[in-house]
């Protein structure tokens, strides 16, 4: 049987860091709730981000009017479901681009089969899909798939889709995006856990080449892990003023218990200590807290992740793969690893891949 490697992987994020911005804003939603306003503090100082990118460049002053320089989040006008999905329309397909041609595809660029992307924060239709094509330089008879809304852990079910197509048609090239603007569905609210979702959501996207030439990961099998009774933990709904989001507080703590005593089973067999590479969703500090905690895994396994988290914030599906793109980076030789995400369900989807030497 084929197998499929990960060869490439390029990022990209847009121009303006708004962690600061977003933080005054954030804060100003609870000035008159003293008590819920000391645990967004606390949360402020533990939550391992210094850095978190969107299409929005943030206004003069988020805490007291526009959020953004445009004005389209204007204190008590933020824009509806309709008004975020055109602004997806807009600023999607230039960050995809972006990501796409950081790949330094050239004259490969014919040689592409297959397109999928992941994508859980905007949809249209003609869509991204299109977009891609024209915006690369791709064939018009490239098969397009699209997964949608299935949150964080969209990038798994990408890269799986990935080597299903290899390994059933060996000459195939799968170019694989995973896009996502959280912040367009920023929300004026005193619910605390939406608040505290503004905290680490972020906009990224990245690109991918899958194919059978053994350059990069090797992706060797995926696994799915649901955690039950936690439908309710994690929640995507589309709202009229845009995407709503629930991320209950009791996430860590369902991941920790879901995932203690299962590491040979999510590992097919293998031991902790035969894992050199962690590759880990960034989902919050307290979710790599409850990974480390639950594996029993050595106050360095997830260093690449705790990077990430701290340099771009979460930005859902593309996170994990900014993390991959890491590894690659620092030119990792003869390792096994597991890669892991997160997502409505609960669901822990896994992948086992190796390092090429």
């Amino acid at each position: 049987m084929t197998s499929a490697y990960l060869n490439r992987i390029s990022t990209a994020v847009p121009p303006h860091d708004v962690h600061e911005a977003f933080v005054s804003f954030a804060r100003s939603q609870l000035e008159t709730d003293n008590r819920r306003g000391a645990i967004f503090e606390r949360m402020v100082e533990r939550d391992g981000i210094d850095h978190r990118y969107s299409c929005l460049a943030p206004g003069g002053d988020p805490g007291r009017g526009a959020v953004d320089a445009e004005g389209v989040y204007a204190r008590g006008e933020f824009p509806d479901t309709a008004g975020r999905m055109k602004l997806f329309e807009m600023h999607a397909p230039v960050l995809a681009a972006r990501a796409v041609d950081g790949l330094e595809l050239g004259e490969d660029r014919a040689r592409v089969t297959h397109l999928v992307i992941s994508c859980c924060t905007g949809f249209s239709a003609p869509g991204l899909d299109l977009e891609i094509l024209e915006r690369c330089g791709l064939n018009s008879s490239v098969e397009r798939t699209v997964v949608g809304f299935m949150g964080c852990y969209a990038a798994m079910n990408a890269l799986k889709l990935g080597r299903h197509i290899v390994r059933s048609e060996p000459e195939a090239r799968v170019l694989v995006v995973n896009l996502e603007l959280c912040t367009l569905h920023l929300k004026e609210t005193q619910d605390l856990e939406q608040i505290l979702s503004f905290l680490i959501f972020a906009d990224g996207c990245s690109a991918s080449l899958i194919s059978a030439e053994p350059e990069g990961l090797a992706l060797d099998s995926f696994k799915a892990v649901l955690a039950p009774q936690t439908e309710k933990l994690i929640t995507w709904n589309i709202g009229q003023q845009g995407f709503d989001m629930v991320l209950s507080g009791r996430v860590p703590g369902a991941i920790q218990e879901t995932l203690t005593g299962r590491a040979e089973e999510i590992l097919a067999g293998a031991d902790v200590r035969d894992i050199g590479l962690w590759a880990v969703h960034p989902g919050g500090r307290t979710v790599l807290d409850a990974v480390e905690r639950a594996l029993r895994l050595g106050p360095d396994a997830l260093r690449a992740s705790r990077d990430i988290l701290r340099r771009f914030g979460n930005m859902s599906s593309a996170t994990v793969m900014f993390v991959l793109q890491s590894m690659l980076r620092d030119g990792a030789k003869d390792s096994r690893g597991c890669a892991m995400a997160f997502g409505p369900g609960l669901v822990a989807e896994t992948m086992l891949f190796r390092s090429g030497r």
